[in-house]
């Protein structure tokens, strides 16, 4: 391993590659927080999207795979499967998970496939321009729309032993502490585990950091944050 990465190389931590000011590599660095709080590095894989999450693929010292946009789910699902006794994350953005991902990320949940899916929400496709996604609230002309709710839609699908929750940005600490519950579901309860992270894009949203924050605000006082209630009564 010392002739493929001579000590020059090695460093404790490095640049990320994300835009500036994206909110991926701070949720990326709560993950990777409480990957190292719970110990479970070395006995978890991490699946990407394509879109902005593929550039996690080198964030951490972790099996890490590229899947196909939308298929996230599936592929982990798929490595589950094959290595139950391993964690197995799903990283993607809202894209991928509420449009061309919907399908596979609805079936894991009526399944209870054992993975942990992890949703970055930044109300728009960040890395082919910002066009619009499914959680979207205002249009490019000005127009409102109704933003896509993912984990209440998941709340009512989810069986009694899965865990929904909504992180932000915003809230670095409470984030970490979500991660955590995610992954001990997985691990505990063998069942689905869903959050969804409300985040910041100011190359897209053409803002600067205050008002990129500013934004940020608006989208928690729509979007409900901490653990989602699952209705006992559906499942």
């Amino acid at each position: 391993m010392d002739k493929l990465f001579p000590k020059s190389y090695k460093q404790e931590t490095k640049p990320h590659l994300f835009c500036p000011g994206c909110g991926h590599a701070a949720i990326l660095k709560q993950l990777g927080e409480a990957i190292d709080e719970l110990g479970v590095q070395k006995n978890m894989a991490l699946g990407i999207d394509i879109g902005c999450s593929l550039l996690a693929w080198n964030f951490f010292d972790i099996d890490t795979a590229q899947t196909h946009h939308g298929r996230t789910a599936s592929v982990m699902v798929g490595y589950k499967m094959a290595r139950p006794e391993r964690l197995a994350v799903a990283y993607m953005g809202d894209g991928g998970a509420y449009a061309i991902g919907l399908q596979s990320l609805l079936h894991a949940v009526l399944r209870n496939e054992p993975i942990t899916v992890i949703v970055v929400n930044n109300e728009n496709y960040s890395m082919t321009g910002g066009q619009k996604s499914p959680t979207t609230r205002k249009s490019a002309e000005g127009g409102d729309l109704r933003g896509f709710k993912g984990p209440e839609m998941i709340s009512h699908l989810a069986a009694k032993n899965a865990w929904v929750g909504r992180g932000s940005v915003g809230n670095p600490r409470q984030l970490r502490v979500l991660f955590k519950k995610a992954l001990a579901n997985q691990m505990e309860n063998k069942s689905f585990s869903f959050l969804e992270v409300l985040s910041i894009c100011p190359v897209n949203w053409k803002t600067d950091a205050a008002a990129s924050f500013e934004r940020l605000k608006e989208m928690e006082k729509i979007y409900s944050l901490g653990e989602i209630k699952i209705d006992d009564e559906k499942n």
